[in-house]
């Protein structure tokens, strides 16, 4: 699978911005897809993506009631809207596949795209 990650720029605190991933391959559909980023100096960290087993959506803390993640298998591609953006959301967002693991470790994801960066200014 390859991942190519689309949608970043440089807004102002509380704006809003939409991250696409589009996916290659026909079997886009069996593989488990999840949002991380990763801030200058800080380690990756998981955003958002497909449960453990798929079925439902799990965000981290930090984002949870702002971000939505969704996909898309008609079009091989998934989406995180990001709502109410701080300073603090800014990084290089990535987008991932996996077919099993911890939707939460970016050691379960097999497949990166290239990142997208996201520039919120205060």
């Amino acid at each position: 699978v390859q991942l190519q990650a689309s949608g970043g720029g440089s807004v102002q605190a509380g704006d809003s911005l939409t991250l696409s991933c589009a996916a290659s391959g026909r079997t886009f559909s069996s593989y488990f897809m999840g949002w991380f980023r990763q801030a200058p100096g800080k380690e990756r960290e998981f955003v958002a993506g497909d449960t453990w087993g798929g079925g439902g959506t799990a965000y981290a803390d930090s984002v949870k009631g702002r971000f939505t993640f969704s996909r898309d298998n008609a079009k091989n591609t998934v989406y995180l809207q990001m709502n109410s953006l701080k300073p603090e959301d800014t990084a290089v967002y990535y987008c991932a596949a996996r077919k099993t693991g911890s939707p939460l470790s970016a050691r379960s994801f097999d497949y990166w795209g290239q990142g997208t960066l996201v520039t919120v200014s205060s």
